[in-house]
């Protein structure tokens, strides 16, 4: 059965805590529970449209300053840590990870945002590397790495809910009429086109890091045009593709064939090429906290270098020296930090408004759109009630839905039996407006999610309710970048430039592809270079 990865070879502030009896709706089982929703800080972010900070009480000397505790920040710290290099990280939560972020339950650990990272391909040696040191890869055979099976996700790996049934694999196979399967044919075909494609340069015209794709403007000219249009210059048209294309972009861009370019849909399927002595180029590395083990990895390299809750509220440049001013939450006062370096690992929404006005920077901060996300994890007293079909598998999804479906958190315990479970249910908001649904998502109550989710969960499991013990939610107001038409040939290029060799930018927003492995290649790389 054919499924996703074989078919590609590929937020708000609140925090509140609440114990009650559910009833939400007429028909809802009266359960005490646990219920949460949270989501990055925002009342601390949102100081810099006030600009009411107190002026710094003391001067701090470093090497680097990194800005910002994502993967982009740690993979930079990593590099310094190894090099013998003094640098501070400040970051504006209370703990690192950016929007792979983790939590735990009694039950399991379970991913905030990021879940999985495919197996590399062969331009990532620093990727890889990280992963030998931390024992993910355990050797290789015939060149090739060899995995921790403990990391590569078990089967099942992916069914979908489709006509009151569950199938093996995600692309839509029961009940799919013949104009579907030729147009899935048709797309297959165009996938390993791109896939073996090279352009004038001699370059992979897609490939990840995006540092290595080809520059032909042939190839760039797709990123002109939206991958509506290009799927209907085609001719695709089947509704079962025409979704499934919708849900990859969702997946990645938290956008949809209208509103990314050619470019970057296309990347999202050609760009995968990975390699294993004992997986298939499709295989994933994923754990129950998803990508925050990764992170948590990563923050061994600055634990005493990193300050949290912490508010930078202006960057300059000041006789030869970088400057950086933040204020520190906890201890309610301002603090210079004066260094060689600056390396930027915050998004442009943040950076224009920390930049020194002094300080020219050739950027449309305008062409920045960012989806928000809705991430509920939902901790469940037994095992879900099921439809028909495929059995519980590691990615669950609905056809149909505006969701991701979920993730079975509990899929990579190595443990026999659990009589309880953790689900981790997705919903990208992906309406072309990113700015009113940002608007729209902090007016949701936590009732307002919870019944999204719950309406769409009951389609293939009509008792959830009647398990649920606890429903963590958490909002992502800027959840990942949107590479809209135009955007990773022009504006990503620009954002990407660095301030006089003294202030870098390694944001993934910067690329236009918000991934693990673009943050942590831009990360590495900038690193290496201001050390050299």
């Amino acid at each position: 059965m054919i499924s996703r990865r074989n078919f590609l070879i590929k937020g708000i502030g609140l925090s509140s805590t609440i114990a009650l009896a559910s009833s939400y709706s007429g028909c809802s089982p009266k359960i005490d529970r646990r219920e949460t929703l949270r989501g990055p800080n925002h009342t601390l972010g949102h100081k810099l449209r006030t600009g009411t900070f107190p002026k710094p009480t003391q001067i701090i000397k470093t090497e680097v300053a990194i800005v910002g505790g994502g993967v982009s920040g740690l993979a930079a710290a990593r590099i310094l840590k190894q090099r013998g290099i003094e640098f501070r990280l400040i970051e504006l939560e209370d703990k690192v990870g950016g929007n792979s972020h983790s939590d735990k339950n009694s039950v399991s650990s379970y991913p905030l945002g990021a879940h999985y990272l495919p197996i590399p391909g062969t331009y990532d040696k620093d990727l890889l590397s990280f992963l030998e040191e931390e024992n993910v890869i355990t050797g290789y055979e015939n060149g090739k790495p060899t995995y921790n099976e403990y990391y590569l996700c078990f089967d099942p790996k992916e069914r979908l809910y489709i006509n009151n049934h569950w199938q093996e694999g995600i692309i839509p196979v029961n009940g799919v009429d013949r104009k579907s399967t030729e147009d899935f044919d048709k797309f297959n075909e165009l996938v390993k086109k791109f896939k073996a494609l090279k352009g004038s340069d001699g370059k992979e015209a897609f490939c990840i890091p995006l540092h290595f794709c080809s520059d032909d403007p042939s190839i760039k000219k797709l990123d002109t045009i939206t991958f509506e249009f290009f799927i209907q210059q085609h001719k695709l048209s089947s509704p079962h593709l025409l979704w499934y294309l919708n849900y990859c972009c969702a997946d990645d861009f938290g956008g949809t064939i209208s509103t990314i370019s050619a470019w970057a849909g296309i990347h999202y399927f050609c760009s995968r090429k990975g390699s294993a002595s004992n997986a298939q180029p499709d295989a994933v590395l994923t754990w129950p906290e998803g990508n925050g083990w990764l992170v948590n990895k990563l923050m061994k390299y600055a634990v005493k270098e990193t300050t949290t809750n912490s508010m930078v509220f202006q960057v300059g440049y000041e006789n030869g020296k970088c400057i950086v001013d933040y204020f520190d939450a906890i201890k309610e006062e301002s603090i210079r930090l004066v260094s060689e370096k600056v390396i930027l690992a915050t998004p442009q929404f943040i950076n224009q408004r920390i930049l020194s006005g002094t300080l020219e920077r050739k950027i449309d901060y305008a062409q920045f759109s960012y989806a928000p996300w809705m991430v509920a994890n939902i901790k469940c007293s037994n095992h879900l009630e099921e439809k028909r079909g495929e059995r519980l598998s590691w990615d669950n999804v609905i056809y149909g839905s505006k969701s991701l479906g979920y993730v079975n958190s509990n899929h990579q315990n190595i443990q026999l039996f659990s009589d309880r479970q953790v689900i981790t249910y997705y919903l990208p908001l992906t309406g072309a407006d990113s700015n009113a649904e940002r608007k729209q998502s902090h007016q949701r109550s936590f009732k307002d999610w919870y019944e999204l989710a719950i309406e769409d969960l009951k389609l293939p499991h009509p008792t959830i309710e009647h398990s649920i013990e606890e429903v963590d939610i958490w909002l992502w107001g800027h959840g990942m970048i949107r590479p809209s038409v135009n955007f990773i040939s022009k504006t990503s290029f620009d954002a990407s430039a660095p301030i006089g060799q003294k202030i870098f930018f390694v944001h993934t927003d910067t690329s236009g592809i918000s991934i693990f492995e673009q943050a942590f290649f831009v990360g590495t790389q900038t690193a290496k270079m201001i050390t050299v």
